[in-house]
């Protein structure tokens, strides 16, 4: 039986999964916000979409990079 090769585990696609699981780590690096504060919610979600400008999904879809970050959020609960 083959096996199949390898895979980076860093590595990304051009697809909305690929995207919700490099926010999902970015999201995580920034600790817990104060859920009254929406003004922070807004800042740190604008930095996280900002930081993850290079990925393959946001390069070729940037018109739903911000709809698949709420989308993110809300699955998360934050």
């Amino acid at each position: 039986m083959r096996t199949p090769p390898e895979q980076p585990a860093n590595q990304q696609f051009s697809n909305a999964d690929s995207y919700g699981m490099a926010f999902d780590e970015a999201w995580g690096r920034i600790g817990s916000l104060d859920p009254t504060d929406s003004g922070a919610r807004e800042a740190a979600l604008q930095g996280v979409i900002s930081a993850l400008s290079d990925h393959p999904f946001a390069l070729s879809q940037p018109e739903l990079v911000r709809q698949v970050a709420e989308f993110r959020l809300r699955l998360l609960q934050r």
